[in-house]
């Protein structure tokens, strides 16, 4: 144990394990590193050295053998906004999670009961909905499947704890809260863009200057990814059919030409 993690005030209740090797899944290991010992399981090699940069943290083991997840009590996938791909994940899981082991999806538009049924543990799933960035914002809204035990939700409320972090429960709704009202506002600003052929620069320094917003609506895009963005679009819109849910043709248009964001260096803006 390094010094640091031996001098820990709030020591993590869970041995947890993290399953991702974006931004997110690095967040979290980063802010859990912090309070304990964590295991991160990257997909390659490649994406686990790009961990082991970023992290530089004794407390985080980072490996793309995910049968060292046999030994964890506590499991958050951190991995694409994907239904197949999430599934395809669970299903590898409950060949090497410990039967009292609880699992956890970081999604924010998925089915909260649908994937917990799916990963054939739904008395011990959870939604765990963290915000980039991870080490900074406070809240976490948390859904559970109706078969998640007492123990699973306490269990679960005592990690966030632990972590510092705010939990809030929320409906099992696509884009549960935060999303849910947060991005007809961002796609309503790209909208404005298509409209008017303003500048995003423009409209971000209006919503910032004009209603106190630490970050524009076009930069915060770029932040989370518009490809993520666009799937919980996608997912929005197809829970309650408003416009205001949907994609914009012009985010659309950048996913499919690879600009994504921050993470590819294009998006509404451009990034070193």
């Amino acid at each position: 144990m390094t010094g640091e993690s031996a001098n820990i005030q709030h020591p993590l209740p869970e041995r947890l394990g993290i399953v991702g090797s974006g931004t997110i899944a690095r967040g979290l290991a980063a802010l859990a590193a912090r309070h304990g010992p964590v295991i991160l399981c990257a997909r390659s090699e490649r994406s686990a050295t790009g961990v082991r940069d970023y992290l530089d943290a004794g407390a985080v083991e980072v490996t793309c053998d995910r049968a060292r997840l046999a030994e964890v009590t506590f499991v958050v996938e951190a991995i694409v906004e994907e239904h197949a791909a999430k599934t395809a994940l669970f299903a590898e899981l409950a060949q090497t999670l410990g039967p009292d082991a609880i699992l956890a999806t970081t999604t924010s538009s998925l089915s909260a009961a649908q994937l917990g049924a799916e990963s054939g543990r739904p008395d011990r799933f959870a939604a765990l909905h963290v915000f980039n960035p991870v080490t900074k914002m406070a809240l976490v809204e948390l859904a559970f499947p109706d078969a998640a035990t007492a123990v699973t939700r306490a269990r679960t409320r005592a990690l966030c704890e632990a972590l510092g972090k705010t939990a809030v429960e929320v409906s099992d709704t696509p884009g549960f809260v935060v999303n849910r009202l947060l991005f007809p506002y961002l796609f309503e600003a790209v909208r404005l863009v298509e409209r008017t052929g303003m500048e995003a620069s423009e409209v971000d320094t209006c919503m910032k200057l004009g209603a106190g917003h630490p970050m524009g609506p076009l930069a915060l895009l770029d932040f989370v990814g518009l490809d993520v963005s666009k799937a919980i679009g996608d997912a929005l819109y197809a829970d309650n059919g408003e416009v205001a849910s949907q994609p914009p043709g012009l985010i659309v248009e950048m996913v499919g030409e690879g600009k994504l964001g921050r993470k590819s260096g294009l998006g509404f803006y451009t990034y070193a």
